[in-house]
């Protein structure tokens, strides 16, 4: 068994108690960000790639049905208000009840703010602090576990990053320590 395999089947098995029906369907939306990027020299020139979200699928030898569509190779502090329109519409307009959407860290969560009240949906934001192409990387993990939290949560909108599920709008990236972290109300 590989390490991605481990992974992911570790971050779905934590969770089984909770689980639900596993989805017959997972639409994962890929919009760039850190996860998929290409770096030319010592990280300061990039281009954002193909996705790397059917590699690591395909890695882990996942048994359910899903589909993966990018509406954008951005980094995060490109995305605009008219890009996230878009991904609100997409996330709206697909048939499946569990979606995935790859995202860059910085603007993460306002992203999530944007889908909140789409309805009869469990919809969940993830990303990466390293690219899913460097050796050490959380994108694995981060991708596995935001699959089992598609599984396992109710309708809503949710960021799944480092070990932790937040809800949209009460979350927010702190930059300095690199990590996400609840808004404390």
């Amino acid at each position: 068994m590989s390490i991605t395999q481990f992974i992911l089947r570790l971050s779905i098995s934590a969770l089984h108690p909770f689980a639900r029906e596993i989805p017959v369907f997972l639409q994962v939306f890929t919009t760039g960000g850190t996860i998929d990027k290409i770096y030319f020299d010592q990280l300061s020139e990039f281009q954002i790639g193909d996705s790397m979200v059917e590699q690591i699928l395909g890695d882990a030898g996942v048994t359910f049905d899903y589909s993966i569509e990018s509406l954008m190779k951005k980094d995060s502090l490109e995305i605009n208000d008219v890009d996230r329109e878009l991904i609100r519409f997409k996330v709206e307009s697909s048939n499946a009840q569990h979606i995935l959407i790859t995202h860059g860290t910085d603007t993460m969560a306002q992203t999530a703010a944007v889908l909140q009240g789409v309805e009869n949906k469990t919809i969940v934001l993830t990303g990466a602090m390293q690219p899913a192409r460097f050796r050490t990387t959380d994108a694995i993990y981060n991708v596995g576990f935001a699959i089992a939290a598609t599984q396992t949560l109710a309708a809503g909108v949710y960021i799944a990053m480092s070990g932790q599920v937040f809800e949209a709008g009460h979350v927010r990236k702190n930059r300095a320590e690199g990590r996400f972290e609840a808004i404390k109300n």
